[in-house]
Order: structure tokens, then C-alpha cells, then sequence
């Protein structure tokens, strides 16, 4: 399920992932903020099945006020778990691990793999 909840728990654990990271630059980001986007489309139950993945916002940087393109790809279990509106909390991988996410710091986009 994407909902304000959703988006505010991946926040928490954006901000956790970014701690863990090798690259020095990113252990300085933080998270301030993933909202939805104003395209009811994007968040259809056929676009994210056709598409694995839709689109959000994300406030990311040293001071957490960067607007970053966010990907959210949909693995098996988070692609079941939306098909059924169910939370898709357990879906995101643990902060200690840092290879569920990848930033783009010149356009910024930030693409986050659920599982």
C-alpha cells in the first residue's frame, strides 16, 4: 500500500541506509520528506503491475531539501503486497544494508529496490 505511512516509515529507513553507506558523501544525507506525486496513473494497479516500479518525491541531501526524483521498483513480495493492498513495510530492506538503493547526484533521482 502507498500511503503518507508508508512513504514516512521509507523515509526513517532512507536516513538509516544513508549512515550505513560506504560512500562518504551520502553518510552526510538525510531524508526529509517522500510525498506522492499528483498522477493518480502512476499509482494504478495496472501501471505499477505493467511497470514494476512508480514514482515519488524525495527531499534528500546534507540538508534534506534537494527534490530528487524517487524510483520505487517493486520486487515479488512488494508487487503482491500492493496488488493486494496490503503494507508494504517489510518489504524494504534492512539500513544495514546499503544495495537497495542508487543515487544520482547530477540529475538528481534516487532508485530504491523493494523486495
Amino acid at each position: 500500500m502507498l500511503d503518507q505511512n508508508f512513504c514516512e516509515y521509507l523515509e526513517f529507513e532512507i536516513c538509516k541506509a544513508f549512515k550505513n553507506s560506504s560512500d562518504e558523501r551520502i553518510r552526510s544525507f538525510w531524508c526529509d520528506g517522500i510525498s506522492l506525486l499528483n498522477e493518480e496513473k502512476i499509482y494504478s494497479q495496472k501501471y505499477v503491475n505493467d511497470n514494476r516500479q512508480t514514482n515519488l518525491r524525495a527531499y534528500i541531501g546534507v540538508d534534506g531539501q534537494t527534490e530528487y526524483k524517487l524510483i520505487l521498483k517493486l520486487g515479488k513480495e512488494a508487487l503482491s503486497k500492493f496488488s493486494r493492498n496490503l503494507s508494504m513495510k517489510e518489504c524494504v530492506p534492512k539500513a544495514t544494508e546499503t544495495n537497495w538503493f542508487e543515487i544520482d547526484m547530477e540529475e538528481n533521482v534516487i532508485e530504491i529496490q523493494l523486495e
